[in-house]
């Protein structure tokens, strides 16, 4: 069994970011350059071949001198390389049988001269290859940990290696493979080697896989063995694969999906099977006689309309063509309406916490649908695992599809999308993305990553008081997905056992004095999987006008959470229960109402706001 691991091993299911992270799919390719999600961009040679299934992205590699290259300097990359603590895992399937294969690595084995880690693969098992500073055996060379799992050629495996300075392990499929107490102490690097992916190298070998590769990711920490079971489990589906499946024909991955609509434009997002030119067809008939292209050949499509009418509603479908095989793959025709001028009434949606739940989100979607929204705010946890493909594609896309096909979404990162860069080729918004700001009617709506640091020093901090000192919108509402403030039981300490707690994030709560001195109206926030609004907030007192107010609308599909059982200074309203939320504007006048999973009305509220001055300095709305 594995050894108990220091605190600052990767625990059971939250652990720190990897030191590196190279996902195998075309968007991370550019050019001859493989570009990382964390860490180094590598560099591709041979013939390598980035290709979806239904499983998600991969890379198909012939075995002919096709290593990718991190680094072939060491002295480079030697402050990132683990140097004591190592995980390396990675989804791998091998297809050629060989002495020495290799899925990553940086060596030297020649004679006497061992030293250096590789993850790799003989003719029959996995193996964990390293040379530490303290070999127990006494010989000062590399171990080759071998596992016991015969592998069978085609067939997807993940496999972890884990060093924690005093024992060697190896997992397939989330279960303990092989384990060593031949090394401890530091990594003993060699002085000079190429760090190298998809191949065996050192100073005189050079061995290419033949075989796939989905993912390999790089830890300075030492893995426990839940961790490992739980990061497989993302993907178990994988393994139960017999053999390789060929590519399948074009087909449409995710449906077509709107981003960042404004008066003049709206942009058009999808996703094929295969890499694919791009064509919008619209026009203000279902006919589509309008038609614009992209050059480059993708798998997520980005497509953006200029020129159009303000308020007018367009009709469109999305298209793409495979040039070397002719096939072509075409949406249904779906309609969108670009955005009101200032003047004209207009409603939203707030759904926030989807995460893995299609179930309940694609209830939510189709019943805020039916209520024809402008458009859909998300304050973030958007899908269960943000670096899962497939939490995308089967979870978020497909059951909010009925809505974001037809309005643009404008989301926020939650937690569980853990940065990943699935999240910003997915979305087309304003750079740099991670926080931003749009207008649309009256309103202005500021746009913040609160899982990156919001301190009054801050870069977001920072633009944020600036932006919002330059609003002159009637309307200023704030997103981001930890609350200031939550009475809810456990989060922010347990309340059931002690009557402790910051009562949301105190963090974030830095922020709260610029919403007060710019005058927000409303920010939105998810997290907490239930929902709650506060009366309006000054100075850390309810007041009853002139205040802000602070929403919680985390029932969009994630685990259900309670309060506690004390009801703080601040809490208007509390309800546990899946939920969306709509917001209708119309010139000074607000009203907002919350539906239950049946569609039931359990909350409302009415704001009016005159016209104001720029130079108010505080919120004049007033809440009946």
């Amino acid at each position: 069994m594995p050894a108990i691991l220091p605190p600052s091993s990767l625990q059971a299911h939250e652990g720190p970011d990897p030191v590196a992270h190279w996902a195998f799919s075309a968007r991370s390719r550019d050019g001859e350059k493989l570009k990382s999600r964390l860490g180094p961009d590598a560099t591709l040679s041979g013939e390598v071949d980035f290709q979806m299934d239904q499983y998600g992205a991969y890379a198909a590699f012939p075995g002919e001198k096709n290593i990718i290259s991190i680094s072939s300097q060491l002295d480079d990359v030697r402050d990132l390389l683990p140097q004591k603590l190592i995980t390396i895992s990675a989804w791998v399937a091998v297809e050629k049988r060989q002495q020495w294969g290799g899925i990553i690595g940086v060596l030297q084995d020649n004679g006497g001269e061992e030293s250096g880690w590789i993850l790799g693969f003989n003719e029959k098992s996995f193996y964990f290859g390293l040379a530490s500073e303290g070999s127990n055996d006494g010989d000062g060379l590399m171990t080759y940990l071998s596992g016991k799992t015969l592998y069978e050629p085609g067939r997807y495996y993940h496999v972890v290696a884990v060093y924690d300075g005093e024992r060697m392990h190896l997992y397939v499929n989330g279960k303990l493979d092989a384990v060593s107490e031949d090394q401890s102490g530091d990594i003993l690097y060699p002085k000079q080697a190429s760090w190298v992916m998809a191949g065996y190298r050192d100073r005189n070998e050079a061995h290419s896989l033949k075989g796939r590769l989905r993912e390999i990711r790089l830890y300075d920490s030492a893995a426990q063995l839940k961790w490992i079971e739980h990061d497989f489990s993302h993907n178990a589906k994988l393994s139960e694969v017999a053999s390789y499946v060929p590519p399948p024909k074009l087909d449409l991955v995710v449906g077509p999906y709107l981003q960042h609509g404004t008066q003049t434009a709206m942009t058009a997002m999808w996703q094929t099977t295969r890499s694919a030119s791009s064509t919008v067809h619209y026009g203000e008939t279902a006919d589509c006689r309008q038609s614009l292209s992209t050059s480059e050949p993708a798998f997520i499509h980005e497509v953006t309309l200029e020129n159009l009418e303000p308020e007018t509603q367009y009709f469109y479908r999305v298209e793409s063509t495979v040039e070397e095989s002719k096939e072509k793959i075409s949406s249904d025709v779906w309609t969108f309406t670009t955005a009101v001028k200032k003047e004209t009434p207009f409603a939203f949606a707030v759904i926030s916490d989807t995460q893995g739940n299609p179930a309940v989100s694609g209830k939510l979607a189709a019943m805020a649908w039916g209520q024809r929204p402008s458009f859909l705010l998300h304050p973030g946890d958007l899908v269960d695992t943000g670096t899962n493909d497939r939490h995308w594609t089967e979870h978020f896309f497909s059951s909010m599809q009925p809505l974001i096909g037809r309005v643009a979404f404008y989301p926020v990162l939650g937690n569980h999308e853990q940065n990943a860069r699935n999240y910003f080729d997915y979305m087309s918004l304003p750079d740099p993305e991670y926080f931003y700001d749009f207008k649309y009617g009256n309103a202005h709506f500021f746009m913040i990553d609160t899982n990156r640091k919001v301190d009054p020093n801050s870069e977001q901090y920072l633009w944020l008081k600036k932006k919002l000192s330059e609003s002159n919108s009637r309307w200023k509402f704030v997103c981001h997905h930890h609350p200031p403030f939550s009475s809810d039981e456990n989060d922010y300490g347990n309340l059931w056992k002690t009557n402790k707690s910051t009562r949301g994030d105190a963090r974030v709560r830095q922020l709260v004095p610029l919403y007060e001195k710019y005058g927000v109206d409303i920010v939105w926030n998810g997290h907490i999987h239930s929902y709650e609004r506060t009366w309006p907030l000054l100075a850390s007192r309810a007041v009853e006008r002139k205040g802000v107010i602070y929403m919680i609308t985390g029932g969009g599909g994630g685990s259900l959470e309670t309060p506690g059982p004390f009801r703080p200074f601040f809490q208007n309203t509390v309800r546990r229960g899946h939920h969306y939320v709509m917001v209708h504007i119309n010139g000074g006048m607000l009203e907002f109402k919350a539906y239950d999973l049946e569609g039931r009305l359990f909350d409302y509220m009415k704001l009016e706001k005159p016209e104001i001055s720029k130079k108010t300095p505080s919120n004049p709305t007033s809440a009946k």
